[in-house]
């Protein structure tokens, strides 16, 4: 007989009774039990879009670092200035490996006392390994996973929260503050997924749920899951890690080398002193072969992840990282790895879809405007 694999049970936020008795569908995402979508993934995108939507995104992985070395230490990790990143401000950042990979893209706010790493879901456990292995003994390295983590998202998003707490509206894109909500101590930030301008609330778990009823009570909100989220961010031009980008895509292959601020570049005066900055200074200096781009279908068949693109001449020339139709545009739109003498705006390109080709152009992201508030 052969030996019972048993599968681990899958997690549940603690938002999951809320999702069910809302009519979410809920499906397996990176070791929880998530809600998909409610009443429909293009209901939800456009109200996102239009009004303002609410996102469990309580699997996330939340760490606080604390201590005077903990930006420095930090720095030591990611290609991003952390040490002169001023109180109340955040930035995108990712780990690096030695080939100067991305093992994984992240959030980084400086707080009073501590910064506060918001990080993908699937890789939070390796994330807290590989920040307790390398500057563990620098600083105090804390998961938190008794916090929840709640995205208020889209253009009446802050009419719905200044209504809860009006103080909110101060906050401009990519900054944080400590805010009471609803009688919850919550940390929020003026940030997000979506492209749109929107607010992230950290709020202990045993907090959520009521919390999140409040949201819903403001008549702008209602509640969205994750396939509204992928199409959001899709359309906004913005990667998930396991797709448009990876251990082996560099962030200069990935178009983010603007992520990477020239304190930390070559020449600058905390040049290097991560993993893979070797690699990437000379990415930056020389160029790259390949990068990430933007595609618009001219045709009216949606192109998937995994599609083969192909050039004029009918040679592989690359594939696609992330595709849907867009719910804004009408169109198919997707993103994707591209030779760089294939990547010029403009360009046409052919994606392989059930042994068929389909004519694409290589387009300038984001796909719809981003609307922060800035």
């Amino acid at each position: 007989m052969s030996a019972q694999v048993s599968t681990p049970a899958l997690l549940r936020t603690p938002l999951y009774a809320l999702h069910l008795e809302q009519g979410a569908r809920m499906v397996p995402f990176a070791g929880y039990e998530m809600p998909v979508q409610y009443e429909g993934i293009i209901a939800e995108h456009r109200h996102c879009r239009e009004s303002a939507a609410l996102f469990d995104v309580s699997h996330m992985g939340q760490i606080r670092l604390a201590g005077e070395d903990a930006a420095r230490a930090l720095e030591s990790l990611v290609p991003v200035d952390v040490v002169d990143l001023p109180v109340g401000k955040q930035r995108y950042g990712f780990f690096t490996n030695s080939s100067g990979g991305i093992l994984d893209d992240l959030m980084i706010t400086r707080r009073a006392n501590d910064l506060l790493l918001v990080v993908n879901a699937a890789n939070k456990h390796a994330d807290l390994a590989h920040l307790n292995t390398h500057i563990g003994h620098r600083c105090t390295v804390q998961s938190l996973p008794d916090l929840a983590l709640l995205a208020l998202q889209g253009p009446r998003a802050a009419d719905a929260l200044a209504r809860v707490n009006a103080d909110v509206q101060r906050l401009s894109f990519m900054t944080g503050d400590h805010f009471t909500l609803a009688g919850k101590s919550c940390f929020v930030t003026r940030s997000g997924y979506t492209g749109e301008d929107g607010f992230e609330i950290s709020v202990a778990a045993d907090d959520a749920e009521a919390l999140a009823r409040v949201l819903l009570m403001q008549p702008e909100v209602k509640l969205a899951g994750l396939g509204a989220r992928d199409t959001l961010r899709l359309e906004a031009g913005l990667c998930l890690h396991g797709h448009d980008i990876d251990a082996k895509t560099t962030p200069v292959q990935a178009a983010l080398t603007w992520a990477i601020q020239k304190v930390r570049r070559a020449g600058g005066a905390r040049a290097g002193g991560y993993p893979g900055a070797q690699t990437l200074d000379l990415q930056i200096a020389n160029g790259v072969q390949v990068k990430r781009v933007g595609l618009v279908g001219l045709e009216r068949a949606p192109v998937r992840e995994g599609a083969k693109l192909l050039d004029a001449a009918r040679h592989n020339a690359g594939h696609v990282t992330s595709g849907t139709v867009s719910p804004t545009l009408g169109v198919p739109i997707a993103m994707g790895y591209l030779p760089v003498n294939h990547a010029a705006t403009g360009a046409i390109v052919h994606a392989v879809v059930r042994e068929k080709t389909h004519p694409m152009r290589v387009t300038a992201l984001p796909f719809t405007p981003h609307r922060y508030h800035r």
